[in-house]
């Protein structure tokens, strides 16, 4: 046991928060799949909870795993990644498994998990584009090489994600926006890279209103905006039960177990974790919730501008930004700031790879955070320099 937690490096502050996430995830999902377990016709809980937990121990393996490799390694890997993951985000399209309207998904054989390509496109194309901004550090004028090699591979990727899931892929687009910006692109790179963008998401728009038996998504998110705008709320059901949730917790809760709304509320274990947690814990842990994650996002970012080198410090700024803008953006739709996007709760929600690919990303973080103190283990172990003469 000694020699496994000699193995375990990196920002301290960080495993603890996941530590904790990963506590209040046990907690939430076996409270929440109650309705889940009816719908299986098995009504045991108890079979979601273990998986769950297995999940989550295999999520702590692989953040043990990849924080152990140097993270400059990852810069290889997922340039091979972002390859792969055009073919993996096509297929998806063509053959993935069908869930609510939406063909995210492909088929894990054997394991009975369901493979969300979009996920690793997400942490391919971060990767790239920091490792591509490290590369073209003096060539940041270069307008057209900066398009070729930054805009189109954000393009392509978000594109291919666009039709199935717009809220990742809006997500995706804008956290690279944030890596170009801290990376010191051109403004006019940044400005053309927005200007394509929007170009490109209107026309797609514009395309599908006229054909919209080609695509049921954009149909699904317009519904669902203009429900949320005009507050229908015979169209705004999930929200107004998470609404619900969460105003009849009020300070401490109704303690564990005791969501009424987990019976009522779709996705109540994944999409919705955030209501049933307020339900039943609180005020405080809506609080408390909120400042676990801006401590992550603080000690990511602390990570990164201590990094000397240029691609270990957008790295961890930009998969600390990834985890942290989504775990917002489902907080936000929880308390109707936001129309529903569909976007889990980074390390709580119940899933399968999804939060598999959220340890990868706090693992490189962790990398990132690791090979800085033996940097500064190296150079304490030099000593001062002592001047001669």
């Amino acid at each position: 046991m000694k020699a496994v937690f000699n193995h375990i490096k990196g920002d301290r502050v960080i495993w603890i928060i996941v530590l904790l996430l990963s506590v209040v995830s046990i907690l939430a999902v076996y409270s929440s799949v109650i309705t889940l377990a009816y719908r299986s016709k098995s009504n045991d809980a108890s079979y979601f909870l273990i998986k769950h937990i297995i999940i989550l121990l295999f999520g702590f393996l692989l953040i043990f795993v990849t924080h152990n490799i140097k993270y400059t390694y990852y810069s290889r890997i997922f340039q091979i990644g972002l390859i792969l993951s055009v073919p993996l985000l096509l297929f998806t399209m063509l053959k993935g498994v069908n869930e609510g309207s939406a063909t995210r998904w492909l088929q894990i054989p054997g394991l009975g998990l369901t493979f969300q390509t979009s996920d690793f496109a997400k942490l391919a194309l971060i990767v790239y584009v920091a490792r591509t901004l490290t590369l073209l550090q003096d060539e940041m004028g270069d307008l057209k090489k900066g398009l070729i090699n930054i805009t189109l591979p954000i393009m392509l990727i978000c594109g291919l994600i666009f039709p199935s899931n717009i809220s990742t892929a809006g997500l995706l687009f804008i956290n690279c926006i944030f890596i170009m910006f801290i990376g010191k692109a051109s403004s006019k790179l940044i400005l053309s890279t927005l200007g394509i963008a929007l170009s490109g998401a209107l026309l797609f728009i514009l395309i599908i209103f006229a054909f919209p038996h080609i695509n049921n998504r954009i149909a699904t998110a317009k519904a669902r905006i203009e429900s949320f705008v005009k507050g229908d709320k015979s169209s705004n059901y999930q929200s107004d039960q998470a609404m619900i949730a969460i105003s009849t917790g009020g300070t401490f809760g109704k303690g564990p177990g005791n969501s009424t709304q987990k019976n009522i509320l779709p996705q109540a274990s994944s999409d919705f974790i955030y209501a049933i947690l307020v339900e039943e814990y609180g005020f405080v842990m809506a609080v408390a919730m909120v400042f676990f994650y801006l401590a992550f996002l603080f000690r990511g970012v602390r990570i990164g501008t201590r990094n000397p080198k240029t691609f270990g410090s957008l790295l961890a700024i930009g998969l600390t930004l990834s985890l942290v803008m989504q775990a917002m953006v489902n907080m936000c739709v929880a308390i109707h700031l936001l129309p529903v996007t569909g976007q889990p709760l980074p390390l709580v929600s119940m899933g399968g790879t999804s939060i598999w690919f959220s340890s990868i990303a706090v693992g490189i973080i962790l990398s990132v955070s690791r090979e800085g103190e033996t940097e500064s283990e190296t150079e304490k172990q030099k000593g001062p320099i002592v001047a001669t003469t």
